[in-house]
């Protein structure tokens, strides 16, 4: 190319000092400044026009004998797939059954029954407090009860057979009524004093210890008590996907402290768009059958959002923009051997999932897609494809 330029330049040169016109030397010799850039514009206008001819005759050069160079590149065959797109979302998990449980009624912690992680059913006995003596107050108001009762029965016989006054059946029986409703209060009081588990769970702390005096308030908490079988993640998903969510679709739940993952589903959406943070709350129930799933665990939610049957999927390291901002690709059209012609195809993109996304519009099944090298071919170049 250097050899050719050096003619190139002498044929200039020599041109420039023939057919009469004034040479170079001579032009430079004269001093006129306006005239030796005008000849300057004209040589090189001149040298450019010969090198545009000496490019386009290597080329046709090159593909008569054979030895064309043409840019490498590999392709991709675009095919239709299923394509589901997952929304990435972060949680912690929770239980709807993680409470403390409160004395009802003042007084010395008197037993506990169960210890630190132990199993408990619902209604067992976990502890009782000193009644202080209310036992003994029901036993009498069970005599009394009893006593009431037999009066009212016997005065009832009395009164079925028309003897004595309608007062006395009438006070009997209120007698009676009312012994059995002070029982009843009285049991329900004593009941207060034997703490019993609300729902099957685990002991998970013991936090008071027999001997305490304990009372009814804040900070007299006795047991926290946890179940761990029906646990859920809650997570606030973007309004703008209110469309796209719905109750049963599915969710993946990753565990990072865990390394495991858990194939779940959509339980309930949220029917109220958070003013603060704009998003609606999404509850995901969690399996937990090893029991290694504890409550406030961070998890990393991947929901579905958009599901297609017959997606084509391109990397989107081969996508270009235009100066309009448009999108393109370069695909490989009229196949001969292992060379092919780049050709520029406009595309509307959707949804992206890792390194990958969907082509709406632009590509059909089939197409072969320039991968390595896309960024440096030119529409309607001639290319080769290496791996053909």
């Amino acid at each position: 190319m250097k050899k050719n330029l050096y003619i190139l330049t002498a044929g200039i040169l020599f041109s420039a000092c023939g057919g009469g016109e004034q040479s170079v030397s001579d032009l430079i010799a004269s001093g006129d400044l306006e005239a030796i850039r005008a000849k300057k514009t004209e040589i090189a206008d001149q040298q450019k026009a010969y090198e545009n001819d000496l490019k386009l005759l290597d080329s046709v050069i090159a593909a008569k004998s054979g030895e064309e160079k043409l840019p490498l590149v590999t392709t991709l065959a675009a095919k239709s797939e299923k394509f589901d797109h997952f929304l990435e979302l972060q949680g912690d998990v929770k239980t709807k059954q993680n409470v403390l449980i409160y004395p009802e009624m003042a007084g010395t912690l008197q037993r506990v029954y169960v210890k630190e992680g132990q199993r408990v059913t619902k209604g067992q006995l976990l502890a009782s407090i000193d009644d202080g003596g209310m036992g003994s107050q029901v036993s009498q108001l069970k005599t009394q009860a009893a006593l009431a009762k037999t009066t009212f029965e016997r005065q009832k016989r009395l009164w079925d057979q028309k003897i004595g006054s309608e007062i006395q059946f009438l006070q009997a029986k209120s007698n009676y009524e009312a012994t059995q409703n002070a029982v009843q209060q009285a049991q329900s009081q004593l009941g207060k004093s034997n703490i019993r588990a609300p729902f099957s769970g685990i002991i998970d702390d013991v936090i008071k210890d027999q001997g305490t005096v304990v009372a009814p308030g804040p900070g007299a908490e006795v047991f926290r008590i946890v179940n761990l079988s029906d646990m859920y993640i809650t997570v606030d998903v973007p309004e703008n996907n209110l469309g796209n969510i719905s109750k049963g679709k599915e969710a993946k739940v990753y565990f990072p402290v865990l390394g495991d993952t858990v194939i779940s589903e959509i339980r309930q959406t949220g029917n109220f768009i958070n003013p603060s943070n704009r998003a609606f709350s999404v509850e995901i129930p969690v399996p937990n059958k090893k029991g290694n799933i504890k409550p406030n665990l961070t998890a990393r939610v991947s929901l579905n959002d958009y599901s297609s049957d017959s997606a084509i999927l391109i990397p989107q390291g081969i996508i270009s923009e235009n100066a309009e901002g448009e999108q393109y690709v370069y695909v490989a059209v009229e196949p001969d051997g292992d060379k092919a012609v780049a050709k520029r195809r406009i595309i509307k993109t959707g949804k992206t999932q890792g390194s990958m996304v969907e082509a709406l519009t632009g590509i059909s099944d089939g197409d072969l897609l320039i991968k390595e090298g896309a960024r440096t071919v030119k529409e309607g170049q001639k290319v080769q494809i290496l791996n053909q």
